[in-house]
Protein backbone atom coordinates (compact mmCIF):
# COMPACT_ATOMS: atom_id res chain seq x y z
CA UNK A 1 0.00 0.00 0.00
CA UNK A 2 1.13 3.34 -0.67
CA UNK A 3 1.09 5.64 1.85
CA UNK A 4 0.82 9.36 0.55
CA UNK A 5 1.72 13.07 2.25
CA UNK A 6 -1.05 15.54 2.45
CA UNK A 7 -1.05 18.93 4.16
CA UNK A 8 -3.39 22.07 4.78
CA UNK A 9 -2.68 24.80 2.18
CA UNK A 10 -4.10 28.17 0.96
CA UNK A 11 -4.80 29.53 4.62
CA UNK A 12 -4.23 33.38 4.12
CA UNK A 13 -6.28 35.64 3.03
CA UNK A 14 -5.93 39.36 1.38
CA UNK A 15 -2.33 40.55 2.00
CA UNK A 16 -2.29 38.01 4.87
CA UNK A 17 0.18 34.96 4.40
CA UNK A 18 -0.39 32.31 7.04
CA UNK A 19 2.73 30.10 5.92
CA UNK A 20 5.31 29.19 2.79
CA UNK A 21 2.93 26.38 0.71
CA UNK A 22 5.60 26.57 -1.61
CA UNK A 23 8.59 25.32 0.30
CA UNK A 24 6.14 21.52 1.10
CA UNK A 25 4.49 21.16 -1.89
CA UNK A 26 8.24 19.21 -2.97
CA UNK A 27 7.48 16.83 -0.19
CA UNK A 28 3.69 15.76 -0.90
CA UNK A 29 1.04 14.35 -2.65
CA UNK A 30 -2.19 15.55 -2.10
CA UNK A 31 -2.84 19.85 -0.76
CA UNK A 32 -5.99 20.27 1.26
CA UNK A 33 -7.39 23.87 -0.24
CA UNK A 34 -8.70 26.36 2.01
CA UNK A 35 -12.22 27.21 -0.04
CA UNK A 36 -13.09 30.96 1.62
CA UNK A 37 -14.85 30.04 5.06
CA UNK A 38 -12.28 29.66 7.40
CA UNK A 39 -9.49 31.35 5.30
CA UNK A 40 -8.50 32.18 2.11
CA UNK A 41 -10.09 33.61 -0.91
CA UNK A 42 -10.26 33.32 -5.00
CA UNK A 43 -7.12 34.84 -5.52
CA UNK A 44 -5.26 32.50 -3.19
CA UNK A 45 -7.38 29.69 -4.14
CA UNK A 46 -6.65 30.22 -7.88
CA UNK A 47 -2.49 30.50 -6.96
CA UNK A 48 -2.44 27.82 -4.75
CA UNK A 49 -4.29 25.47 -7.61
CA UNK A 50 -1.63 26.90 -10.00
CA UNK A 51 1.35 25.89 -7.38
CA UNK A 52 0.00 22.42 -7.14
CA UNK A 53 -0.43 21.72 -10.53
CA UNK A 54 3.44 22.93 -11.01
CA UNK A 55 4.43 20.79 -8.87
CA UNK A 56 2.18 17.48 -9.19
CA UNK A 57 0.48 17.32 -6.66
CA UNK A 58 -3.03 16.63 -6.09
CA UNK A 59 -6.06 18.82 -5.14
CA UNK A 60 -9.03 18.46 -2.51
CA UNK A 61 -11.21 20.63 -1.36
CA UNK A 62 -10.54 21.89 2.82
CA UNK A 63 -14.68 23.43 3.92
CA UNK A 64 -15.27 24.62 7.00
CA UNK A 65 -18.03 25.97 9.41
CA UNK A 66 -18.51 29.97 8.49
CA UNK A 67 -15.92 31.19 11.16
CA UNK A 68 -12.98 33.05 9.48
CA UNK A 69 -12.52 34.99 12.75
CA UNK A 70 -12.00 31.62 14.75
CA UNK A 71 -10.26 30.04 11.61
CA UNK A 72 -13.02 27.78 11.51
CA UNK A 73 -11.86 25.85 14.86
CA UNK A 74 -15.44 27.01 16.65
CA UNK A 75 -18.52 24.68 16.13
CA UNK A 76 -20.87 26.25 14.53
CA UNK A 77 -24.76 25.08 15.11
CA UNK A 78 -25.71 24.53 11.47
CA UNK A 79 -28.79 22.49 10.36
CA UNK A 80 -28.32 19.62 7.73
CA UNK A 81 -29.90 21.61 4.83
CA UNK A 82 -27.23 24.21 6.25
CA UNK A 83 -24.07 22.70 6.07
CA UNK A 84 -24.87 20.80 3.14
CA UNK A 85 -25.22 23.85 0.92
CA UNK A 86 -22.49 25.24 2.18
CA UNK A 87 -20.02 22.43 1.72
CA UNK A 88 -21.16 22.45 -1.94
CA UNK A 89 -20.70 25.91 -2.32
CA UNK A 90 -16.98 26.29 -1.10
CA UNK A 91 -16.46 22.78 -2.85
CA UNK A 92 -17.86 23.78 -6.18
CA UNK A 93 -15.85 27.21 -5.71
CA UNK A 94 -12.39 25.13 -5.86
CA UNK A 95 -14.08 22.52 -8.43
CA UNK A 96 -13.97 25.59 -10.73
CA UNK A 97 -10.79 26.72 -10.40
CA UNK A 98 -9.71 23.05 -11.05
CA UNK A 99 -11.81 22.54 -14.00
CA UNK A 100 -10.21 26.27 -15.66
CA UNK A 101 -6.57 23.67 -15.16
CA UNK A 102 -8.32 20.36 -16.47
CA UNK A 103 -6.91 19.13 -13.16
CA UNK A 104 -9.79 16.84 -10.87
CA UNK A 105 -10.81 17.30 -7.48
CA UNK A 106 -9.30 14.63 -5.58
CA UNK A 107 -10.90 14.30 -2.33
CA UNK A 108 -12.51 16.67 0.46
CA UNK A 109 -10.82 16.90 3.97
CA UNK A 110 -13.42 19.03 6.40
CA UNK A 111 -11.42 21.64 8.36
CA UNK A 112 -10.91 22.28 12.17
CA UNK A 113 -14.37 22.27 13.88
CA UNK A 114 -15.95 20.50 11.37
CA UNK A 115 -13.58 17.88 10.90
CA UNK A 116 -13.96 17.17 15.21
CA UNK A 117 -17.65 16.94 14.69
CA UNK A 118 -17.98 14.69 11.91
CA UNK A 119 -15.75 12.13 13.81
CA UNK A 120 -18.66 11.96 16.25
CA UNK A 121 -21.91 13.28 15.28
CA UNK A 122 -23.51 11.10 12.60
CA UNK A 123 -25.60 13.75 11.01
CA UNK A 124 -22.60 15.58 10.24
CA UNK A 125 -20.84 12.51 9.12
CA UNK A 126 -23.51 11.79 6.76
CA UNK A 127 -24.00 15.30 4.81
CA UNK A 128 -20.12 14.83 4.48
CA UNK A 129 -20.79 11.32 2.73
CA UNK A 130 -24.01 12.70 0.73
CA UNK A 131 -21.81 15.58 -0.30
CA UNK A 132 -18.79 13.70 -1.16
CA UNK A 133 -21.20 11.03 -3.29
CA UNK A 134 -22.32 14.44 -5.24
CA UNK A 135 -18.77 15.25 -5.89
CA UNK A 136 -17.53 11.53 -6.31
CA UNK A 137 -14.60 12.11 -4.20
CA UNK A 138 -13.11 10.45 -1.27
CA UNK A 139 -13.20 11.92 2.25
CA UNK A 140 -10.30 11.86 4.60
CA UNK A 141 -10.59 11.35 8.37
CA UNK A 142 -9.26 9.23 11.73
CA UNK A 143 -9.97 5.87 11.44
CA UNK A 144 -12.28 4.49 14.34
CA UNK A 145 -14.77 7.24 13.89
CA UNK A 146 -17.83 8.06 13.20
CA UNK A 147 -17.12 9.32 9.55
CA UNK A 148 -15.38 6.61 8.74
CA UNK A 149 -18.17 4.18 9.56
CA UNK A 150 -20.81 6.18 7.43
CA UNK A 151 -18.59 6.18 4.41
CA UNK A 152 -18.95 2.43 4.72
CA UNK A 153 -22.58 2.71 5.02
CA UNK A 154 -22.76 4.96 2.09
CA UNK A 155 -20.49 3.30 0.06
CA UNK A 156 -17.83 6.60 0.13
CA UNK A 157 -14.19 5.96 -0.19
CA UNK A 158 -12.48 6.90 3.23
CA UNK A 159 -8.65 7.39 3.50
CA UNK A 160 -7.44 7.23 6.98
CA UNK A 161 -5.34 9.81 8.06
CA UNK A 162 -2.40 10.20 10.64
CA UNK A 163 -1.02 13.13 12.17
CA UNK A 164 2.64 14.20 12.37
CA UNK A 165 2.62 17.44 13.68
CA UNK A 166 -0.31 16.89 16.29
CA UNK A 167 -0.25 15.40 19.12
CA UNK A 168 -2.74 12.29 20.66
CA UNK A 169 -5.17 11.85 23.35
CA UNK A 170 -5.80 9.08 25.82
CA UNK A 171 -9.06 8.22 23.42
CA UNK A 172 -7.27 8.33 20.42
CA UNK A 173 -8.52 11.96 19.64
CA UNK A 174 -6.11 14.85 18.45
CA UNK A 175 -5.14 17.40 20.34
CA UNK A 176 -5.63 20.72 18.91
CA UNK A 177 -3.92 23.91 19.80
CA UNK A 178 -4.46 26.95 19.01
CA UNK A 179 -1.64 27.65 17.36
CA UNK A 180 1.28 24.79 16.21
CA UNK A 181 4.85 24.99 17.92
CA UNK A 182 8.29 24.24 16.77
CA UNK A 183 8.63 20.34 17.07
CA UNK A 184 11.98 18.28 16.73
CA UNK A 185 12.32 16.94 13.49
CA UNK A 186 13.66 13.31 14.89
CA UNK A 187 10.98 13.37 17.42
CA UNK A 188 8.72 13.14 14.26
CA UNK A 189 10.65 10.59 12.69
CA UNK A 190 10.79 8.44 15.73
CA UNK A 191 6.95 8.92 15.26
CA UNK A 192 6.39 8.06 11.83
CA UNK A 193 8.84 4.96 11.89
CA UNK A 194 6.50 3.29 14.91
CA UNK A 195 3.10 3.94 12.68
CA UNK A 196 4.47 2.60 9.70
CA UNK A 197 6.08 -0.07 10.79
CA UNK A 198 3.78 -1.29 14.15
CA UNK A 199 0.62 0.44 13.33
CA UNK A 200 0.41 2.38 17.05
CA UNK A 201 1.30 5.77 18.43
CA UNK A 202 1.56 6.77 21.96
CA UNK A 203 -0.54 9.33 23.98
CA UNK A 204 0.47 12.11 25.62
CA UNK A 205 0.44 10.16 28.96
CA UNK A 206 1.83 7.18 27.29
CA UNK A 207 -1.43 5.13 26.29
CA UNK A 208 -0.43 2.70 22.88
CA UNK A 209 -3.13 3.65 20.46
CA UNK A 210 -3.47 1.74 17.28
CA UNK A 211 -3.67 3.76 14.01
CA UNK A 212 -4.68 2.86 10.41
CA UNK A 213 -2.48 5.06 8.12
CA UNK A 214 -3.32 5.71 4.47
CA UNK A 215 -2.01 9.52 3.80
CA UNK A 216 0.05 11.66 6.57
CA UNK A 217 -1.32 14.86 7.44
CA UNK A 218 1.62 18.05 8.25
CA UNK A 219 0.96 21.19 8.51
CA UNK A 220 1.98 24.52 6.62
CA UNK A 221 1.32 26.63 9.61
CA UNK A 222 4.06 24.58 11.86
CA UNK A 223 7.13 27.17 12.38
CA UNK A 224 9.49 24.59 11.16
CA UNK A 225 6.99 22.82 8.91
CA UNK A 226 9.83 22.20 6.01
CA UNK A 227 11.59 20.19 8.05
CA UNK A 228 8.86 18.61 9.08
CA UNK A 229 8.09 17.55 5.29
CA UNK A 230 11.30 16.80 5.31
CA UNK A 231 11.53 14.11 8.05
CA UNK A 232 8.12 12.68 7.02
CA UNK A 233 8.70 12.53 3.44
CA UNK A 234 12.00 11.32 3.48
CA UNK A 235 10.97 8.22 6.37
CA UNK A 236 7.94 7.66 4.33
CA UNK A 237 10.09 6.96 1.11
CA UNK A 238 12.51 5.13 3.15
CA UNK A 239 9.62 2.79 4.55
CA UNK A 240 8.08 2.26 0.72
CA UNK A 241 11.48 1.46 -0.76
CA UNK A 242 11.95 -1.23 1.78
CA UNK A 243 8.84 -2.42 1.26
CA UNK A 244 9.20 -2.67 -2.88
CA UNK A 245 12.98 -4.52 -2.02
CA UNK A 246 11.08 -7.34 0.32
Amino acid sequence: MTVEINCDMGEGYGLYKLANDEELMGFITAANVACGFHASDPVIMHKTVLLAQQYGVKVGAHPSYPDKQGFGRRFIELSCEELRSDLIYQIGALKGFLETLNMPLNHIKPHGALYGRAAVDEDTANVLCDVALKFKVPVYGMSGTVLERACRQHEVEFVAEFYADLDYGDKGQLIITREHHHIDPEQVREKMERVLHDGTVSSINGVVIPVTVQSICIHSDTPNAKEIGLAVSQTVNNYQHNKSVL
